[in-house]
């Protein structure tokens, strides 16, 4: 058993874990953080995708233990947050992305929606800093088209075929968003 901490959403938590624990299991059980889902427990669909550290992580797969440290950014810490690139806040404290999702019809049975929802918004900073994906073509800055999109959550499963509203939810957040500096969209 190992001490260790994890920011979540913002606040420090405390908590002995068994070096097998997983940081999914760790925020759900031990600490009542619901949003991030246990989906296929392998890595496979993306519903338990959580930033740590800015960077989107499968926490099924990451081991609590690592994150000593960690500032882990879920779905209720984005809305609590309710900030897009730039500073700029919703009126109803929801993170830009979380706003397009509604205003897309983005979901349907709505399980895999904070995993994608954090997904997206770690995607758009990556994409907002010029890193390139398996379609950008060439050596010139990616445009975010929808092959670029779909391929940027790609590790982001949806059951019930939300795909079609998805990718626009996604590309309409960036661009109400507007330009973002790079970690602006997860920076605590």
């Amino acid at each position: 058993m190992s001490e260790i901490t994890v920011h979540v959403d913002g606040t420090p938590r405390r908590l002995t874990v068994d070096t097998r624990t997983t940081l999914l299991d760790a925020l759900r059980e031990r600490l009542g953080v619901t949003s991030p889902k246990k989906g296929c427990d392998h890595g496979q669909c993306g519903a338990c995708t959580v930033l740590s550290g800015g960077r989107r992580v499968l926490s099924c797969l990451t081991l609590a233990l690592t994150q000593d440290g960690a500032r882990v950014v879920t779905a209720e810490g984005l809305a609590a947050r309710g900030q897009g690139a730039g500073g700029q806040r919703s009126d109803d404290g929801l993170h830009p992305v979380q706003r397009a999702f509604i205003d897309c019809d983005a979901f349907q049975c709505g399980y895999c929606t904070p995993g994608q929802v954090v997904s997206a918004v770690g995607m758009l900073d990556e994409f907002a800093r010029g890193w390139p994906s398996a379609v950008t073509e060439g050596t010139r800055p990616p445009e975010l088209d929808r092959a670029e999109v779909a391929e940027r959550m790609s590790g982001n499963l949806c059951r019930c075929a939300a795909y079609v509203n998805i990718v626009p939810a996604v590309q309409r957040a960036a661009a109400e968003s507007g330009p973002a500096a790079p970690g602006a969209e997860v920076a605590e």
